[in-house]
């Protein structure tokens, strides 16, 4: 199983007052590729920097690292923007760039872009039905109820990244089997990861490889009820948010700190493989916890695995 991390705009930046998010990236993913770390994880919040714009910089600037995004949302772009904007990162990164893309959620969708959030699977299908061929570097005709795509690009020397959906849903996640490299998760548990994600993605695909990347929150400590509080506190929104409320009470779970991984580096790292065991093929650690200490001995936890 490869185990990959989650670095935040919000994380790079700190709390220094005027300090650039781009270039305090920079360095962030340059430290964490000088500590080991081959893949990063990226999300794009609504109210943070463009995040693509940054990899462009960060992609010229730090090398040996592949980085994905943990997700993008789809509405609020263009299939063929998409295609243009992934295209010409993977170009800049010589390959190093991975496409996650997501539905986002309604409170977003609608509440702040306008945009209708009915209808996903078909609006995810026909996102892809416009995105893939222009990422494989084909001519597309795609019409749809929801977008329709037509045209061609040409960006030579650039190869198509591979596309992650984060898909938790049975119909999302046949669609991720069908026509993806496979899902990213968030806030799904072990007993979900293996009896309802893995089996319904790999079904899906048939005899073609795919993959289940679980992103979970981690922290190696010996407050275990402190770093549970500032679980509960950090991600407390994502124990109201429908989709992933459903995986954790699918889970048993009360709240997102229940979904977190915490404990000593024994404890946390017998937590860690367990996941390979069941299927996960790639896990990706959010470190959450306040402490530098703390954060420290997490990566390097981490590093050793």
């Amino acid at each position: 199983m490869q185990i990959s991390i989650l670095a935040s705009l919000n994380e790079s930046t700190g709390s220094s007052p005027g300090r650039s998010p781009v270039d305090a990236t920079v360095r962030h993913l340059a430290q964490l590729r000088d500590e080991g770390f081959g893949r990063v994880w990226m999300s794009q919040m609504p109210s943070e920097p463009d995040l693509l714009t940054v990899l462009a910089v960060v992609f010229g600037e730090v090398d040996g690292i592949e980085i994905g995004t943990g997700v993008l949302p789809i509405q609020n772009q263009h299939p063929m923007l998409m295609a243009q904007r992934a295209l010409t990162l993977s170009l800049i990164s010589g390959g190093r760039f991975i496409l996650g893309l997501g539905m986002t959620h309604q409170a977003i969708t609608e509440g702040m872009w306008g945009i209708p959030w009915d209808r996903p699977i078909r609006r995810m299908r026909e996102y892809l039905d416009g995105l893939q061929p222009l990422l494989a570097g084909q001519p597309v005709d795609a019409p749809g109820e929801t977008v329709t795509t037509r045209g061609a690009l040409q960006i030579p020397g650039a190869s198509a990244p591979d596309v992650y959906l984060a898909a938790l849903g049975p119909q999302l996640l046949k669609l991720a089997g069908r026509r993806t490299a496979g899902t990213v998760t968030w806030m799904t548990g072990p007993a979900t990861l293996a009896g309802h994600i893995s089996p319904v993605l790999r079904e899906a695909a048939g005899t073609r490889p795919v993959q289940v990347v679980a992103a979970l929150p981690v922290a190696v400590t010996d407050d275990v009820d402190g770093a549970r509080t500032q679980a509960a506190r950090q991600f407390a929104m994502y124990g109201q948010l429908p989709s992933y409320r459903a995986m954790l009470d699918r889970e048993g779970y009360a709240g997102p700190e229940d979904a977190a991984i915490i404990g000593s580096e024994s404890v946390v790292a017998e937590r860690i493989r367990s996941l390979g065991a069941i299927g996960v093929d790639e896990y990706v650690a959010v470190v959450f916890d306040a402490s530098p200490e703390n954060r420290a001995r997490t990566r390097a936890l981490l590093r050793s695995l």
